[in-house]
């Protein structure tokens, strides 16, 4: 069997029922690199980029490691066959888009629209897990880019830089935001030509990767759809902060301290860090850091289905003595929650399941009983605050819809297979 050759980057995609967003990731992907004939797709480094770097290789000194706060890394250059120029490095790029059984002919249009992105088409829901680790079995890349099929590449760019930047491309909708470019997401209808998102957004990941091999795992900072920051960077949980973050007590006390140590409330949206983990929407993996802790599956734990397998991934990259760095220079729009909002009763069982399962795989069975019983206490009186609503007649349609949302995460038990529990765990 002929054997395709290995790529620079692999980017995975797990879509369900979402093509209108998966169209616009792909076009910004699309818009950021190049057709290379049997090589697929390209992306390549820009002038910027490299004065940058060597703007900094000056100042440090040449010769000297980079350093892993440098935001543009001394990158050697790719060993493509493609590669054209030594001073503006070449990087071969293949899209792989696993499809979860969707309903909106997800499979079709990809071959349509995007002749080039590698399909897998799966004749059931393989979850976000599932899906992740047989798009990861299938690439080719040293590096691997899981991205949610709700994110947009964007350019970065900054005030009226960015307005100059768009001009004589056509007449376009105002960017959601000063400082943040993405023409795709105000005009879902225009052809390809019309766009001029740079490959900036994909390079500070790539560049800050390839020349730092102690880091594992490396995420940008992601923006919602309006150009608000939307925290990405997180600390490890502890035992306490399954019962103060995404609760009731968590809403009463906000400023709690283990919510604001798990949120990492102190750094700055722009400041390039170390952390814990990293939400999974845009999550940068070297392939030799995901093989050094893949569970039979794959690097994604599949008894997670969707929710805390980001969380779960990087603990384990972390304990295999790998870096997960927050790296604000590149910018990706989420869209969030567009897959799992379609099934909102499903998403408070899988968010919670989850939940109680990762307590039970980190911190043991007894932690995560106590947090599945609170969790349920929880539903049990939202199910009598509706009910109470409802006789007030506020809304009877909303509180009805609610009400057999929470009684059917009531019904689940919030139970999950069995995690095999790490040998440093001990309850």
């Amino acid at each position: 069997m002929h054997q395709r050759p290995p790529v620079d980057l692999s980017i995975v995609i797990v879509s369900w029922n979402v093509w209108p967003l998966l169209r616009h990731c792909l076009l910004s992907i699309e818009c950021a690199s190049k057709t290379a004939g049997e090589h697929g797709r390209v992306f390549q480094e820009d002038r910027g980029d490299k004065e940058r770097r060597e703007d900094w290789k000056k100042e440090k000194g040449e010769g000297k490691t980079p350093s892993a706060q440098s935001p543009i890394s001394d990158l050697p250059i790719s060993q493509s066959p493609i590669s054209q120029s030594p001073s503006l490095p070449i990087f071969t790029l293949e899209v792989i888009v696993v499809d979860n059984a969707s309903r909106d002919n997800t499979p079709v249009l990809l071959a349509t629209h995007f002749p080039w992105v590698r399909v897998i088409a799966s004749d059931r829901n393989l979850g976000f897990t599932g899906g992740n680790n047989r798009g990861y079995a299938a690439s080719r890349g040293r590096f691997v880019y899981f991205l949610n099929p709700d994110t947009e590449l964007t350019t970065g760019q900054t005030g009226r830089e960015g307005e100059e930047g768009e001009k004589g491309e056509g007449e376009r909708s105002a960017a959601q935001s000063p400082n943040l470019q993405s023409p795709i997401s105000q005009s879902p209808n225009l052809p390809i030509s019309n766009l001029s998102l740079s490959p900036s957004s994909l390079l500070p990941l790539y560049t800050a990767l390839a020349a730092d091999p102690t880091i594992g795992i490396i995420g940008p900072q992601l923006r919602y759809a309006d150009g608000a920051p939307q925290p990405s960077a997180r600390r490890f949980p502890t035992r306490l902060t399954g019962f103060f973050e995404s609760t009731w007590l968590g809403r009463a006390w906000p400023s709690n301290p283990w919510a604001r140590a798990l949120l990492l409330a102190d750094l700055p949206a722009g400041q390039r860090a170390e952390v814990d983990w990293l939400v999974g929407a845009a999550l940068l993996c070297r392939r030799e850091a995901l093989d050094a802790v893949a569970t039979p599956d794959g690097p994604f734990d599949e008894g997670f289905f969707m929710y805390s397998e980001e969380l779960d991934l990087c603990r384990r990259v972390k304990l295999a003595g790998w870096r997960v760095v927050y790296e604000p220079a590149a910018l990706v729009i989420h869209h969030e929650g567009k897959s799992s909002e379609q099934v909102s009763t499903q998403r408070h069982i899988r968010f919670n399941t989850s939940k109680v399962r990762y307590w039970r795989k980190w911190f043991g069975p007894r932690w995560a009983e106590t947090l599945r019983r609170y969790l349920l206490l929880e539903y049990h009186v939202q199910v009598w605050v509706e009910r109470a609503k409802l006789l007030l007649r506020h809304k009877p349609e909303l509180r009805r819809e609610r009400i057999a949302a929470y009684q059917a995460v009531l019904r689940s038990e919030l139970r999950a297979s069995p995690p095999v529990l790490p040998e440093q765990i001990v309850d």
